[in-house]
């Protein structure tokens, strides 16, 4: 029987959207028994969130100080440690999982599977490549544990209302010391996480500037949206990376994304593939972006976003 440990991904003592998604993938694995891990200084508000996810057998907790910030290099050794009686180790495809679960695959000499998306067996598994233009079926040896990322995009959150056992236990792990915290630079904002938002306006190279970009940021709030970017955007000084939505920035699937002045190169689309319904905003009517839209408006965008602003 498989029994998978899946990696709680958390942030100020809240447990990220992207776990449940991960046990979604887990509880894919016929007859899987899933435990959750939760690493952190004081890891008790997150067990009691993650206790909640169905289908959890039994959540782990790792109470460190050196747990406080998530550095992969930290915690790596500790999850290899926990692993070992495990058949599967999980954790998902975001910037902390694609971080961390290369180190807990190279602790345990095995290969990692990446962006899992779809669950063929308990060792089989499809993963997209070629920036989403073709899905792989992967195969990893039977006698081997499986270390993978999950697709968040790919996977719905797994359902609230368990109430599974919380276990504190200690790792006897040597923890690295050249890799250490030093400071933490973030935006802030009032607006959904951009990862976990049902709902995501996004501005491209069309929007013309830094200063432009504020009619997505208006239209955003009327939504109660989160505010997301094209690579040309960030690239172009707009906006900061940590809003690039893309092959090389975000993989979301947001139930509504509305793309403003976004061509739709390929790799823009990867990351917006999945959503639930795509609304294209574009001066060009030729512009690749209307071929996936489910509602295109052919425009100028400082124009349509007034009149969408006063609609709403």
């Amino acid at each position: 029987m498989a029994k998978i440990l899946v990696v709680a991904e958390h942030h100020d003592g809240q447990l990220n959207a992207a776990t449940a998604k991960t046990a979604s993938a887990a509880a894919a694995i016929s007859g899987a028994s899933i435990d959750v891990l939760v690493l952190a200084a004081d890891p008790a508000a997150v067990a009691a969130e993650a206790a909640k996810i169905a289908g959890v057998a039994k959540v782990l907790t790792v109470a460190n100080a050196a747990n406080a910030r998530a550095l992969a290099q930290v915690l790596a050794p500790q999850i290899a440690q926990l692993a070992k009686g495990y058949t599967h180790v999980f954790g998902p495809s975001t910037t902390f999982g694609k971080d961390l679960m290369p180190c807990v695959a190279a602790l345990l000499g095995v290969n990692q599977v990446s962006d899992l998306m779809t669950v063929e067996g308990s060792h089989s598994f499809k993963r997209p490549i070629y920036a989403g233009n073709a899905i792989i079926t992967v195969e990893v040896p039977a006698d081997q544990i499986v270390v993978a990322t999950v697709r968040a995009a790919s996977w719905p959150e797994a359902a609230k209302g368990n109430s599974a056992p919380v276990e504190a236990v200690n790792v006897d792990a040597v923890l690295p010391s050249h890799t250490r915290f030093i400071g933490l630079a973030a935006g802030k904002s009032d607006r959904p996480d951009l990862q976990s938002a049902k709902r995501v306006v996004s501005g491209g190279r069309g929007v013309g500037s830094e200063e432009n970009f504020k009619v997505i940021y208006q239209l955003a709030d009327k939504l109660g949206a989160a505010v997301g970017a094209s690579r040309a955007a960030v690239d172009a000084g707009y906006v900061p990376s940590d809003m690039q939505v893309g092959q090389t920035g975000k993989i979301i699937a947001p139930e509504l994304y509305i793309a403003v002045g976004i061509s739709g190169a390929i790799q823009h689309l990867t990351g917006i593939k999945d959503a639930g319904t795509i609304v294209a905003i574009n001066k060009d009517g030729d512009a690749p972006i209307f071929e996936v839209a489910d509602i295109g408006l052919v425009g100028d965008l400082f124009t349509l976003l007034p009149e969408l602003e006063a609609a709403l």
